[in-house]
């Protein structure tokens, strides 16, 4: 994973969690605007959640958070 996107990822898990809570669930698509502005940004979100950990839809933030601070 390149560092924009676990970075990214990373601002986005603490802010829901900040906002609603340690149950807070979240999708890939939290990670961009509406706009596909980044599709290559995307399409890596989306295969590391789908196809490298086959992930469920929704997951927990906090899930994720720890996922992406544990990977090299």
């Amino acid at each position: 994973m390149n560092s924009i996107l676990k970075n990214k990822i990373i601002k986005v898990c603490n802010t829901k969690i900040a906002s609603k809570g340690d149950n807070v669930g979240l999708s890939f698509y939290a990670f961009f605007a509406n706009k596909n502005d980044n599709p290559e940004l995307l399409m890596e979100a989306a295969t590391w959640w789908i196809l490298d950990h086959k992930l469920d839809h929704f997951e927990k933030a906090v899930k994720i958070r720890k996922m992406v601070l544990e990977e090299n």
